[in-house]
């Protein structure tokens, strides 16, 4: 009895050790966080004992609040862990953890509702959404590392959230596992050199003119870059990589004009490149130009018979096809000029780098799975190769002409050196004004 009595007594004593060590440990309770704040004049620098802390806390004026990498704020699982209402703040060096589950609330590791702020060199983990920032102008959102809760992906929150907010700087960021990073509504950003992965959108703009996507790595999610509405927005020197799952893609549009693609490579996509209805508005273009777009299922995807889009200086390699239309159709309306392909077979004679003849692409085989989109599960098998090369070597009909490249390179260099594009300076401060619904005034009226 003794004995049993015994064992009980350790095995208790080993389980309150457990729950007192692995508890989180908050710091003294005679100076909360939230006081030291209430307490601080603008300007001041806080920098909080190193410890946890209990949130959610709430700023209301220019502060700094410097955890020097050694303090946490846990929101235990309720709202925000800080909810950021004024201009001129900055949060840094902090690990903020732990925010509530709410979409509705936009539960995140940093609420912004203000100007002039800086986010920068933060841990934001098991939080729904990471940075949230509603008509919040001239912030920067630097160098976090940014991950969403564990639930389902299309549960998750978003990493970055901008909505009706303008000239906001999102760079160096390390993002994963949240579900998408969404520009709403929002003008003359810039969203520079960000690892994104893990997601279900990389990118995500809707309505949403005049942005800057430049030097990001973007691997491992669902679709790179979609712009859905988005005029006049310039995708550059980005990486983007692994788009995969049935409608994967690296960088999709949705009646967007006057978009600029160029010097990005895109990588082991379902689709590289996809294009809805863009551009849509009239008497524009879509410039795609410098991209190295390879080992994709396809390369460049049309929804449908379109016209508007200059193809140049591309380099196509390894990917499955080329190029193709979602309905029986051509996208030879487009320009197409000067790309590397990399099944040209023509020669060049008079070594010039041009192919002697024309790059041609007609629609074989290929017709089936166009017209009947669920037989592209045989592509490739021994009967539609087989079928495709009958066609090829008798047509039973006039195949269809998908392209014409009619200077075709026969080097995959590229043809012409990036330069610093002058529509990035352009596009600097316009928009500033950029109010599709008219939600100014609405907010104006209702004051």
């Amino acid at each position: 009895m003794k004995s049993d009595g015994m064992i009980r007594l350790i095995s208790a004593l080993f389980l309150f050790a457990f729950i007192v060590l692995t508890a989180p440990v908050f710091a003294a309770e005679t100076l909360p966080l939230q006081k030291m704040i209430d307490e601080a004049e603008k300007g001041d620098v806080i920098t909080p004992p190193p410890g946890i802390y209990k949130g959610p806390i709430f700023i209301d004026k220019p502060i700094t609040l410097d955890g020097l990498g050694k303090v946490t704020i846990d929101a235990g699982g309720e709202g925000s862990v800080i909810v950021l209402e004024t201009d001129g703040a900055t949060i840094r060096n902090m690990t903020l953890l732990n925010s509530g589950d709410q979409h509705n609330d936009i539960d995140s590791g940093v609420q912004v509702r203000g100007n002039n702020n800086v986010i920068k060199d933060n841990v934001i983990d098991d939080c729904l959404f990471g940075v949230d920032l509603q008509q919040s102008n001239n912030n920067i959102v630097r160098r976090n590392k940014i991950g969403s809760k564990k639930f389902h992906l299309g549960v998750r929150g978003d990493a970055v959230r901008l909505w009706y907010s303008t000239r906001n700087r999102i760079t160096d960021n390390v993002i994963h596992g949240s579900r998408d990073f969404v520009v709403w509504y929002s003008a003359n950003n810039e969203i520079k050199n960000n690892h994104i992965s893990g997601g279900r959108y990389g990118l995500h703009f809707m309505y949403a003119k005049y942005n800057l996507v430049e030097g990001n790595t973007i691997e491992g999610n669902s679709v790179g870059v979609f712009l859905m509405y988005s005029d006049d927005v310039v995708i550059s020197n980005n990486r983007i990589v692994r788009a995969l799952g049935a409608t994967g893609m690296g960088i999709g549009m949705k009646e967007s004009s006057n978009v600029d693609i160029v010097d990005n490579e895109i990588l082991y996509a379902a689709t590289g490149i996809y294009l809805d209805v863009s551009p849509f508005q009239p008497d524009t273009t879509n410039r795609i130009y410098r991209n190295t777009i390879a080992f994709n299922n396809i390369g460049v995807m049309f929804l449908n018979d379109w016209t508007g889009n200059e193809i140049k200086d591309n380099r196509f390699e390894n990917n499955i096809s080329q190029v193709s239309v979602a309905a029986f159709a051509s996208a030879k309306r487009n320009l197409w000029d000067a790309n590397y392909w990399d099944d040209y077979e023509g020669f060049d004679r008079d070594q010039d780098n041009v192919g002697d003849f024309p790059y041609d692409v007609r629609v074989f085989a290929d017709r089936i799975w166009m017209d009947i989109p669920h037989a592209a599960y045989f592509k490739g098998s021994p009967v539609l190769t087989t079928l495709d090369f009958l066609e090829r070597l008798a047509p039973f009909t006039e195949p269809i002409l998908m392209l014409r490249d009619a200077k075709p390179k026969m080097s995959s260099a590229f043809s012409t050196t990036p330069t610093k594009d002058p529509r990035r300076e352009e596009l600097r401060g316009v928009g500033e004004d950029f109010d599709p619904f008219g939600l100014k005034e609405r907010l104006k009226n209702r004051n």
